[in-house]
């Protein structure tokens, strides 16, 4: 299969394309800065773009978007613009396919999973404030997305963190009870969407089911480093 992956330099991007690449696959890693990219082997094409200008979608049968940005209480725009981009692209060549990534904050709900602190203190504050800017933007994404006519999925992780190997992880419609996704997990499963028709036009909650950490250690790591 020939992959393209948008926000390839990222976390997940990285991981993602690893993982496309130790099962077979042709991708091509769109990047602003290729000399920094990690990742190497064959099958692989760096290629140098801003997708806020240009979309190399040419030739792919499936186009994973893995665009990320830091929190900012500035407007972000990244995310409907580098889509938009994407999603122009693709029309002009006649690719069907694509995934992308969201996030789960999009549509702030209760976790099960997640007690008072996340509930009622976490997340209310973060989606109030330093996220709030991000989350209008992956929202105007999604309504592209499920605007264009194209063969999308949109799935949505929770808390990202990093592991070291995947997980048996789990999709959910919508919206998950889990609070977090790891990044190999997360990757994982862009990879199975990209052959798997199941969710085409449906959007996907994923979650890792074994191994993930406490909300407690999380808090823990950020505010000491440990």
């Amino acid at each position: 299969m020939r992959i393209v992956v948008f926000g390839a330099n990222g976390g997940t991007g990285r991981r993602l394309i690893q993982q496309a690449l130790d099962r077979g696959h042709d991708v091509r890693a769109v990047t602003r800065q290729p000399r920094s990219f990690p990742v190497a082997g064959a099958g692989l094409e760096v290629v140098e773009a801003d997708v806020t200008v240009d979309a190399p979608v040419e030739g792919a049968d499936v186009v994973l978007s893995t665009l990320g940005a830091p929190y900012t209480r500035r407007p972000v725009t990244l995310y409907s613009r580098g889509t938009a981009m994407i999603l122009a692209a693709m029309r002009r060549v006649d690719v069907r396919r694509l995934v992308v990534v969201s996030s789960g904050a999009t549509e702030p709900h209760h976790h099960a999973e997640g007690g008072f602190l996340l509930n009622r203190v976490i997340q209310p504050l973060v989606t109030a404030t330093i996220g709030k800017s991000t989350y209008v933007d992956m929202r105007a994404m999604e309504a592209l997305v499920r605007d264009s006519g194209l063969d999308w999925t949109i799935v949505r992780p929770s808390g990202l963190f990093d592991s070291d190997s995947v997980t048996r992880y789990r999709l959910s419609e919508n919206r998950s009870d889990g609070v977090f996704t790891s990044r190999a997990d997360l990757a994982a499963c862009l990879l199975d969407q990209a052959a798997d028709r199941t969710w085409i036009g449906r959007t996907a909650a994923v979650t890792t089911a074994e191994g993930a950490p406490t909300l407690s250690a999380v808090l823990r790591r950020e505010a000491f480093g440990r």
